[in-house]
């Protein structure tokens, strides 16, 4: 008996090899691929949405803007051509949220410099303050790398359009001003087709794992 074992010894060994492999095959074949959602007008807490697109159920994308960042150039969808990015809304004399929020932006800076086609795209909610010297000290401040990361001020009627109607990361104030508005926590994350893929609260480090976490997936299904 001992000697029938020992002559197929090395068939049960490779047997086992195999259906090693087979089997991770097979739970690689049924693991589901994990897909990032295509965020819609409709389907977002209405509060950050302007009334004139809560409507929109599908191909919403971020239009065209036109802006100016901390040094000075013009910054358009261009500049974002083929690359995904992460938006967000500030001031630079907030005293509450911005801080933590400014440093988690840089610290996905310091993550996402190593691919090449993630950047970051911050606009000043307070233009009449946040100037260009102003937005090039506070980049200095952060060590913000330009290559990656543009802070950008402009009209208020666009910045707040933008915030409203496009990117769906800010609520109206309320109080009769008609480009007023306050900004929220929310990191967003665009695909190449300009479309928003996540929200994330840009003051949560759980949030930070969570946005790393998809755009690695983003990164994976784009073309």
């Amino acid at each position: 008996m001992l000697s029938f074992f020992a002559k197929f010894k090395k068939l049960v060994v490779v047997l086992a090899i195999l259906s090693v492999f087979i089997l991770a095959a097979i739970y690689t074949l049924m693991k589901p691929v994990e897909k990032l959602p295509v965020y819609q007008p409709a389907f977002v807490n209405t509060e950050l949405v302007d009334t004139t697109v809560q409507y929109v159920k599908k191909y919403h994308s971020i239009p065209d803007f036109s802006l100016t960042n901390q040094n000075g150039k013009i910054i358009t969808q261009k500049d974002y051509q083929d690359k995904i990015y992460i938006a967000d809304f500030f001031f630079t004399t907030c005293p509450s949220i911005c801080p933590k929020m400014t440093a988690n932006m840089s610290d996905l800076q310091h993550e996402i410099v190593k691919y090449g086609d993630v950047m970051l795209l911050s606009h000043t909610v307070t233009p009449e303050i946040d100037s260009v010297p102003v937005l090039k000290a506070y980049a200095l401040k952060h060590h913000v790398n330009d290559e990656i990361w543009n802070l950008v001020t402009g009209s208020k009627k666009e910045i707040y359009e933008l915030a409203r109607k496009s990117y769906l990361a800010a609520k109206s104030d309320g109080d009769g001003g008609k480009y007023d508005m306050i900004h929220t926590e929310n990191f967003v994350l665009i695909d190449k087709q300009k479309r928003i893929r996540g929200f994330y609260d840009g003051t949560n480090p759980e949030e930070m794992e969570k946005l790393l976490h998809d755009l690695k997936i983003l990164r994976n299904d784009e073309p």
